[in-house]
């Protein structure tokens, strides 16, 4: 464990230095949900009616969700540019644990989502939006987004060392990504979708966790009077969900980083 730490802490030294040199990384995963929020908040904020609150205050948790789901894209591609530049090569001829280059890495984009999640909250404030929970939940609503987003840059590992091709990798990241941000609680009222939409995106786990967060955060969470039983309990639906798919990803990715690299020899 002590080698893994250390070799992780390495790798994770690395990322953090190239996101210094390259300060584009944020700006791609700030820009867009900037827009979102410009577009959502104030375009389509006054014709949305949301139960017991404005639609700014609904949508920044659908916001931000969305910023972290699309950690899969982005660690993805990262993970299939490593393989197909050489670096796992370079990697495997050091005396290090395969492990810590996932771990490393997850661990570098971590940073990256909790400074991209802090701009968001800025541009949030600014634009009227507040969370009237207590201090110490909605610490708790960030910290559950970050869990999704450090869930996330796992799948991204996963999805980039099995597919190995970035485009590839764009597209079916985001065609899982897609569909859980937007078939969700995230940007729309559930009671507001059609029945059997309505029925599917109850039972979103996006649903469950973005409802989390505004529970959190005292936001509106727009469910109706009748919420589907992930709804009735979001936190801890959303933390059991996040830490099983933890359980089932994290090895699953590591033995495809082993058998990723042994091809690349």
């Amino acid at each position: 464990m002590s080698y893994v730490l250390t070799d992780s802490a390495a790798l994770f030294g690395r990322h953090l230095t190239h996101f210094k040199r390259l300060p584009q990384q944020l700006i791609s995963v700030t820009l867009m949900p900037i827009m979102f929020v410009f577009l959502f908040g104030y375009l389509f904020g006054s014709s949305m009616v949301v139960p017991d609150g404005k639609y700014l205050d609904y949508i920044m948790a659908g916001i931000l969700a969305q910023m972290m789901l699309a950690n899969a894209i982005n660690t993805g591609v990262g993970v299939a540019d490593d393989l197909n530049n050489g670096l796992v090569d370079r990697f495997r001829s050091l005396p290090m644990t395969q492990f810590s280059v996932l771990l490393g890495r997850t661990a570098a984009d971590l940073v990256l989502n909790i400074i991209a999640l802090l701009f968001m909250v800025l541009v949030g404030l600014l634009m009227g939006w507040r969370p009237h929970g207590s201090a110490l939940s909605t610490i708790g609503g960030v910290a559950l987004l970050l869990l999704l987003g450090y869930t996330m840059t796992w799948l991204g590992c996963l999805i980039g060392l099995t597919l190995r091709h970035p485009q590839v990798i764009n597209s079916v990241a985001m065609a899982v990504t897609m569909p859980l941000a937007f078939l969700s609680a995230g940007f729309f009222p559930i009671n507001n979708l059609p029945g059997w939409v309505s029925a599917i995106a109850s039972w979103n786990p996006v649903s469950a966790i973005v409802t989390g967060v505004r529970e959190l955060w005292g936001n509106p969470v727009g469910y109706g009077d009748d919420p589907s039983w992930p709804l009735r309990h979001p936190v801890p639906v959303s933390l059991i969900t996040l830490i099983v798919l933890l359980l089932i990803i994290v090895p699953l990715a590591t033995r495809a980083y082993r058998s990723a690299a042994a091809k690349t020899t």
